[in-house]
């Protein structure tokens, strides 16, 4: 009986000892959190489900690199199906499921309505792909953008066009702009009407054109183009009317020197490629783009290729690239402050400094306001219907050339 007696004893005296260490050490059981749980917030169907499913396989890619470099993060991919009240609801879903961070959205309205919630609930925020200036303009404490704002991708586009003639000796006389009247493309219209004036650029801006992305075609802004007769058009658009776009000028016979987008997408999807074939080649973008000669990019690229064998990491590197680096902002982020707790993680989120990465530019880090200010743009031309970075002469891997061939006879 009395070694009953003992055994239960040392029994009960075992459980609360070790309720006591439990109950003592409190800060390092927190400080011990196995995972982070990032919600992947893209529109993986609808309107822009062809970039939002670029961004995804990069997001695909990313736990190996992330992994191998000794990061616990999980993933909770939300298709957001490009509407801003989705995006809204999948975010309060989210965070309701036990996210603790959201990355995304590509797209600046739906961004936007993702903000409110996570500033709501005190979840961070990473911008993946999102230009709207607004974004970082309305004080939001728990929203950082790893990508330029409409007014730095249109600024150091245009500078990047001036670099581009010098390189290739080719002179403009006059250009149209050309632009969606979606959210996007209206910011970046009126960042153009601010910016031009103030970059000497050595050619006047004729006109500037908006046109509805969703139009049938594009035929009469391409005839007013023509009657204008510029030597090169600036494009803002999405794959979609840019494929459009192109289709026209070739029915209208209309051949500038060259076609430059001083930042936006479009003119590089595979959907792009595999519409226009040849005729989708020289046409050029200047944007923030992945570093070629990164070891962290040629890490994404073998990833991306096991979790990706269908698609080119050439043509996805934009969106792939800059959705794997938000992820990587949140995994870097929880590995210094040991905690998932909102205030904790946005914290060390604004506390980044990461030296290696993906895109071309400097460390990832934010300023007061949110934004990654060390981003940097490089001129892309599409060659054998891939996108080849032409400049930075330091990151690129062929010469640009200019002007255009003719529409006709290419194979």
């Amino acid at each position: 009986m009395r070694q009953r007696q003992n055994s239960g004893l040392n029994r009960r005296h075992f459980v609360a000892a070790a309720a006591a260490a439990t109950l003592s050490a409190p800060a390092i059981v927190r400080a011990q959190a196995p995972v982070l749980k990032v919600g992947v917030m893209l529109p993986r169907s609808g309107f822009f489900a062809q970039a939002g499913q670029s961004c995804h396989r990069g997001a695909l890619a990313a736990p190996k690199v992330l992994a191998d470099l000794g990061y616990k993060v999980e993933l909770v991919h939300i298709d957001t199906e490009s509407s801003a009240d989705i995006a809204r609801t999948q975010a309060e879903r989210a965070v309701n499921d036990g996210v603790h961070c959201l990355v995304g959205a590509f797209d600046s309205g739906h961004t936007l309505a993702i903000a409110q919630v996570a500033e709501q609930r005190q979840v961070p925020l990473i911008c993946n792909i999102a230009a709207a200036p607004q974004l970082t303009e309305q004080g939001y404490k728990y929203l950082v953008r790893n990508f330029q704002t409409g007014g730095a991708l249109v600024t150091n586009g245009l500078r990047l066009i001036k670099t581009i003639s010098e390189a290739t000796k080719v002179d403009f006389k006059s250009a149209v702009f050309l632009h969606a009247n979606d959210t996007f493309g209206t910011a970046q219209r009126q960042a153009m009407d601010a910016i031009f004036p103030k970059q000497n650029m050595p050619f006047p801006l004729t006109e500037s054109i908006a046109y509805d992305p969703k139009a049938q075609d594009l035929s009469v802004e391409v005839t007013k183009m023509r009657s204008l007769n510029p030597d090169l058009v600036m494009v803002v658009s999405r794959a979609g009317d840019a494929i459009k776009l192109v289709r026209d000028m070739v029915r209208q016979r209309f051949e500038p020197k060259a076609i430059i987008s001083p930042g936006s997408p479009g003119l590089y999807d595979e959907e792009f490629y595999q519409a226009l074939g040849p005729l989708a080649d020289y046409l050029m973008f200047n944007l923030p783009w992945a570093n070629p000669k990164s070891d962290m990019t040629q890490a994404l690229e073998a990833s991306f290729k096991q979790a990706n064998p269908n698609n080119r990491f050439a043509v996805d590197c934009f969106n792939a690239g800059f959705t794997f680096e938000a992820i990587l902002v949140a995994a870097d982020a929880f590995k210094r402050a040991g905690a998932t707790a909102g205030p904790a993680l946005m914290d060390a989120v604004r506390q980044t400094k990461i030296e290696k990465h993906v895109m071309i530019g400097g460390p990832i880090q934010f300023d007061e306001k949110g934004n990654n200010p060390n981003i940097g743009s490089a001129a892309v031309q599409n060659r054998g219907r891939t996108p080849t970075v032409v400049l930075p002469s330091e990151v690129a891997t062929e010469a640009p050339v200019l002007p255009m061939p003719s529409w006709q006879g290419r194979k």
